[in-house]
């Protein structure tokens, strides 16, 4: 019950946020995200200038900044989408849960889904774009069942720091089994670890077409779920006492994060720490008002992934570190920043 008590605190503090401030950041993460995407298009081992990038935008590849451009274009989109899927997910995961660690890589979910693929294509010979998809989102929903059943045991039932240990150990074994289906397959050793890694590079849009109705649908059912998920931020009892059926509640807004996690992981590999860090941020801007917070990271997530894939174009030039790397430089800090700091039970 004291996880409910403090959720409607933080909620009540929440809705003193006023409504022009939220629109304002709201705004702001729209302006931040555009100037983002034309760096990006702009930034690389060939600098382009503004006019080739909006020729480009136009058609023309007449020269090579435009013909850069071009290229670049879907890194770019993928990584506005893959970014904003990962903090909304999260930001979901962390109103399902009510555990401010709650995150698709600390969980063990993007783990969970790379192991699927990684044991589809091993062992069954998976190759199309579906086949990734689909086994990367059985694996992610797997590895969510798995980890609050087991962050569920005992007699306080799914706390934050529970849930904290029983995802990172699954990722930890999940890694493990990675590993060991991949190493005797010299074949497909060296894709899978590039993949593993995480990253945008080498992005086409024939690989980002067959993601989209996933996200679409995550995305959907993620939106839809922002006031449910300020009802379950009350407590069970007080949600049920307003007229919300908990369980489907939970079920649907996770479903969306499930395949939120699994599109991306599947076109991306694994990306931590966005999930995590996003909406943590963003309730410092906008409060805890799902309504208003699951917007905000989505454009915030975006916005992150994207600076960090520019981040890591500039500092290995001509060649690149890639965006996983970044993110997880930024996010492990971060993450013992928010234990050390014991937050934990107050957000």
């Amino acid at each position: 019950m004291t996880t409910g008590l403090t959720a409607q605190g933080k909620t009540r503090r929440g809705s003193a946020v006023p409504g022009y401030r939220r629109l304002l950041w709201l705004s702001a993460a729209v302006v931040i995200l555009s100037v983002l995407a034309m760096a990006s298009l702009s930034i690389g081992t060939r600098d382009v200038a503004w006019y080739e990038i909006a020729a480009a935008l136009r058609g023309e590849v007449s020269s090579i900044g435009e013909a850069a451009v071009s290229a670049r274009l879907p890194r770019t989109c993928l990584a506005v989408i893959a970014g904003g899927a990962l903090g909304l997910a999260g930001a979901v995961m962390q109103g399902v849960t009510r555990n401010p660690l709650a995150d698709p890589g600390i969980l063990g979910v993007n783990t969970g889904a790379s192991l699927a693929v990684v044991v589809g294509v091993a062992w069954f010979g998976l190759s199309s774009a579906d086949a990734y998809i689909w086994s990367a989102i059985a694996g992610a929903a797997g590895t969510a069942v798995f980890v609050y059943g087991i962050g569920s045991l005992g007699r306080d039932g799914p706390t934050p720091l529970k849930l904290a240990l029983a995802g990172a150990a699954t990722s930890i074994a999940f890694a493990s089994l990675v590993t060991a289906v991949v190493l005797p397959r010299g074949d497909i050793a060296g894709g899978i670890r590039s993949w593993q890694i995480g990253g945008v590079g080498g992005a086409t849009f024939e690989r980002i077409f067959p993601v989209i109705p996933f996200l679409v649908a995550g995305l959907i059912l993620s939106m839809a779920s922002a006031r449910k998920l300020n009802s379950l931020a009350l407590g069970d009892e007080i949600a049920v006492g307003l007229g919300e059926r908990v369980a489907w509640a939970r079920g649907s807004a996770s479903l969306g994060a499930i395949l939120l996690c699994g599109a991306t992981t599947a076109v991306c590999g694994p990306i931590g720490f966005v999930g995590l860090l996003v909406p943590h941020a963003c309730r410092l801007l906008v409060g805890v008002d799902h309504r208003w917070l699951l917007p905000v990271s989505t454009l915030c997530g975006a916005a992150l992934l994207l600076a960090a894939d520019i981040l890591g174009r500039m500092v290995a030039r001509p060649s690149e570190v890639d965006v996983g790397i970044v993110t997880a430089l930024i996010g492990g800090p971060f993450f013992i920043w928010i234990v050390r700091s014991q937050k934990v039970r107050e957000l």
